[in-house]
């Protein structure tokens, strides 16, 4: 999970996004007052996840004013406005995570981190696809074995939801932050037919002042 440091300005955020893309985009132009995907990937280390990019210019213009933030969004390629509007996180807090989630959307939960150190506690089973030839199987992996996984504690009811970090990567902080990613299922045990859990797969995190 990376962590990211929103624009506080206009002018930071569109020169920073309107960046004319890596060197092998030749045909896209820096400060043309266009934001194409390129441009976009680009600042967000990412490729051809559309999905993850929202979230990161969801969390980068989260300073700014609505009327700096309309400015922006009115700056990306129609295509992009289309993902934008279509892949728009939805901003809550753990003790919603159930009632106004949706599983396999953006999704943005404020919280406090703690992280769960014990291994012999069972968290949970995500299911991993694997590609074999032309066929597709999946095998159920325990959460713990891919992830470090946290409590995000809600701190007014004190609810907390569990969400994924990539392991290796440096540990979150104990303190309030926001937490980007994608909500997903989490099974009890292998023979669960339908998952009973939820948890954040974080790709993204904003410290808060």
């Amino acid at each position: 999970m990376n962590k990211i440091e929103p624009f506080k300005n206009i002018d930071k955020a569109l020169h920073a996004l309107d960046n004319g893309g890596r060197f092998y985009n030749l045909l896209t132009q820096a400060n043309d007052g266009l934001i194409v995907e390129a441009e976009l990937s680009k600042v967000a280390g990412l490729f051809n996840n559309k999905q993850q990019m929202m979230l990161f210019l969801d969390i980068s213009i989260s300073k700014l004013d609505d009327e700096k933030k309309e400015e922006v969004i009115s700056k990306l390629e129609i295509e992009l406005r289309e993902a934008y509007l279509k892949y728009k996180p939805l901003h809550i807090i753990p003790s919603q995570a159930y009632t106004r989630g949706k599983l396999g959307e953006n999704t943005i939960i404020t919280g406090t981190p703690t992280l769960k150190e014990s291994k012999d506690e069972l968290i949970g089973f995500i299911m991993i696809p694997i590609l074999s030839g032309e066929v597709t199987t999946f095998s159920m992996i325990p959460l713990i074995d891919l992830y470090d996984v946290y409590e995000l504690r809600d701190e007014p009811s004190d609810t907390s939801f569990l969400i994924a970090h990539i392991k290796d990567r440096e540990k979150l902080p104990n303190r309030k932050i926001r937490v980007a990613g994608v909500l997903k299922e989490l099974k009890s045990d292998i023979d669960e037919k339908v998952a009973s859990k939820r948890f954040l797969e974080a790709v993204y995190h904003q410290e808060i002042d």
